[in-house]
């Protein structure tokens, strides 16, 4: 087809070689089959912006093209090769086409597209950090995240942020618009965050002052009462732990508001011991970790007394999915985990499988800071710390709310049979995506079943 001399269907050729490129695009090479479900041309002077909607092997992808004259290459492409897609033709010569949230001026358009001309911003920019989806910052006061792989149905990041908003959920960025093609979500735009600083950022920090105090302490001698004590990690200045207590206590109030926005079901202890025993059979478990020790740690799950009821819960829930700001901790990304199923993750669970993913948050905090240390006892005290002081806000808060069973016991071995399935997701991502940090999970593994 072609509107005001752009050909839309010629740009589906150049996606062969694009695609594999993206850090949203699921698979490492080209489609076998691609095809084009919707193009509409959203701007058609210089720079164009065609919007694309193709399916890739049974995947559907947003891909959003920027289109300037071939001769024209202008600075925001330097240093990014894999943004460009190629040339095509158009009835006002060559155009060379490339990756539209580039553009600062493409991503005013997409702004005045979504709000129908009622916000504006006189500066735009992307979030650098790889993600499966693509941010854009305008005046540090918006941000606008599209929709690379879709899926039919509302996204969960609009569906639950809009319902905890309803309840009088304070602690996320609700939205101000949202955009659908049919039956698929296409963006969501929300208020930035401006001065906030992400738990994982704030976790390296700690350890790192950590590191520093322990490295200006007089070193002790060595008695016949064994080796020195390491640092105390509460002695740092950037000790985390009244933080990890006040997210443990919000996590509180974040599935007391999900359960009103979305009710409860009764929990179903065996049914969540098969999820973890399908999650771990589908992982590369290390030869040195022993089956009867993982059967143990699903049986013992199993056989709980109370299992506590079973809500939507945020699916994945880590340092990095939350932000500190002067009002407090903020919660980030209601997508869940992107290797799972839609359907999946709308699925009612525990609340304690987000517990579990902020505890082998704090792991993965502690060793990816090892990596600059040696102080193995001293990150292994922090992290003991801080998961003490998160589960310290978070219990009593739950329980009261009735959103825990009331058995410690139960707890606990909930807590252990989720941590086992959340290391052993971590596993088959991290042996797939970074392969050298698949020691994180397997460290995990190993102490889950000792």
């Amino acid at each position: 087809m072609a509107i005001d001399g752009i050909a839309t269907d010629a740009l589906l050729p150049l996606l062969s070689e694009f695609l594999p490129c993206q850090r949203w695009y699921r698979g490492v090479d080209a489609p076998a089959a691609l095809n084009l479900l919707h193009s509409n041309i959203e701007r058609a002077g210089w720079p164009a912006l065609v919007d694309l909607i193709v399916d890739a092997d049974g995947e559907v992808y947003q891909v959003l093209v920027g289109l300037r004259p071939s001769d024209e290459r202008p600075e925001f492409l330097r240093g990014h090769d894999e943004a460009s897609l190629g040339e095509i033709d158009t009835s006002s010569g060559a155009a060379h086409a490339y990756e539209a949230t580039l553009d600062p001026e493409l991503g005013s358009t997409l702004l005045d597209r979504l709000t129908s001309g009622s916000e504006h911003a006189e500066r735009v920019r992307t979030i650098a950090a790889e993600q499966s989806n693509t941010s854009l910052v305008y005046d540090d006061r918006l941000i606008l995240k599209l929709f690379r792989r879709l899926h039919a149905g509302v996204n969960p990041e609009i569906e639950v942020t809009e319902a905890l908003a309803r309840v009088g959920f304070q602690h996320i960025a609700a939205p101000v618009a949202s955009s659908q093609w049919g039956d698929y979500s296409l963006g969501v735009l929300q208020p930035y965050l401006a001065g906030g600083v992400e738990g994982w950022a704030l976790a390296l920090t700690s350890l790192r002052d950590l590191f520093g105090v322990q490295d200006t302490q007089p070193v002790p001698l060595v008695t016949e009462d064994g080796p020195p004590p390491a640092a105390d990690p509460g002695q740092a200045g950037g000790d985390f732990s009244a933080e990890a207590e006040r997210l443990g206590a919000m996590t509180a109030q974040l599935h007391i508001a999900l359960a009103e926005a979305f009710g409860t079901e009764p929990g179903d202890s065996g049914a969540w011991a098969d999820q973890v025993a399908a999650q771990v059979s589908a992982a590369p478990i290390p030869d040195n970790i022993e089956r009867d020790a993982i059967d143990r740690v699903v049986n013992e799950m199993r056989n709980v007394s109370d299992s506590g009821p079973a809500t939507r819960v945020h699916g994945d829930y880590h340092l990095g999915q939350v932000m500190r700001t002067d009002e407090g901790w903020y919660i980030l990304d209601f997508e869940g985990e992107p290797d799972r199923s839609v359907d999946d993750r709308r699925r009612t669970t525990s609340p304690l499988r987000d517990v579990a993913g902020m505890l082998r948050s704090f792991h993965y905090a502690s060793l990816v800071a090892l990596a600059d240390s040696d102080e193995i006892g001293l990150v292994a005290a922090w992290e003991e710390r801080n998961r003490r002081a998160f589960l310290d806000g978070y219990i009593p808060a739950a329980e009261n709310a009735g959103m825990l069973s009331g058995d410690g016991a139960s707890v606990e071995r909930l807590l252990r049979g989720f941590e086992l399935e959340k290391a052993a997701y971590e596993l088959n991502y991290e042996e797939g995506h970074r392969p050298d940090w698949a020691r994180i999970p397997k460290a995990a593994l190993r102490r889950l079943t000792r």
